[in-house]
């Protein structure tokens, strides 16, 4: 059975998963505010200031996660600092290193504010907290070609189950009604698929320059040490992240192809 793990943002489109069949996710961590969508969640992973009022009550094996377990589990790693400091991303490296996926699915992380409506979350106008200025947030693009890139190290692959046009992740994406309890043969396609596109010189290049560069904060407050961290520096790590992936199509798995067809697909 492939241990798929769900990850639930507060973007309006998040509340499509209060349609989804949870029996075919392993987990589902939901990111601040995100547990009022689905009362399946297993695990809350919530910033240091949310606010203890909009926390839940957990139930039965339900976990809440804070910064006391995701730093040091983003240090695994490389850190906040190059792992790109917003939940989304910060979540996603917490379930990869405690959770040891074979998949890791989001919803409503899309990190796009553009609503005609205005609305920026599924609980109305929110605080685009990816947009903020922010060094460690220079292109979040290039967040998402490190994490889908060190995912595939630890023989996990990212998938996003966005239907919106437009997305800041990279990774290929994938319908929900594809999904069933052995993806083993789905993740090993995709996979395949998504290698075609790395250029391993350039993630190579990016990894040096991290460990060139070297502006870890094992606390995970690198806010309170700017004076260690450059936007000049990182954004050229970003730029070289930028460059080890270049899907060859907008990838959007939810045609029903049968597994010889996956495996040809590019």
């Amino acid at each position: 059975m492939t241990r798929t793990v769900l990850v639930l943002g507060s973007a309006p489109d998040a509340v499509r998963a209060r349609n989804f069949d949870m029996s075919a996710f392993s987990a589902t961590v939901a990111i601040n505010h995100a547990w009022q969508i689905q009362d399946d969640w297993t695990h809350l992973v919530h910033a240091g200031d949310f606010p203890s009022d909009s926390k839940p009550t957990a139930k039965g094996d339900q976990k809440i996660v804070s910064y006391e377990s995701y730093v040091p589990a983003n240090n695994a790693f490389g850190g906040i600092v190059y792992a790109g400091g917003t939940m989304a991303f910060t979540t996603a490296y917490w379930a990869l290193k405690t959770l040891t996926p074979d998949i890791i699915a989001f919803c409503g992380c899309d990190m796009v504010y553009n609503q005609p409506d205005g609305q920026s979350h599924f609980y109305g106008k929110g605080e685009a907290d990816p947009l903020r200025k922010d060094p460690t947030l220079q292109s979040l693009e290039a967040k998402a070609n490190r994490l889908l890139l060190l995912a595939l190290q630890e023989e996990c692959l990212c998938v996003n189950l966005s239907e919106l046009p437009d997305s800041r992740l990279t990774f290929p994406r994938l319908a929900i009604k594809q999904f069933s309890d052995d993806m083993s043969v789905t993740k090993v396609a995709m996979t395949q698929s998504v290698e075609r596109g790395i250029n391993t010189i350039a993630r190579t290049e990016a990894l040096r320059l991290e460990q060139k560069t070297n502006c870890t904060v094992p606390s995970g407050d690198y806010w309170r040490h700017m004076e260690h961290i450059h936007y000049g520096e990182l954004a050229k790590i970003d730029e070289a992240w930028l460059k080890s992936f270049n899907p060859s199509k907008k990838t959007v798995w939810n045609t029903g192809q049968s597994p010889a067809e996956l495996a040809d697909f590019v």
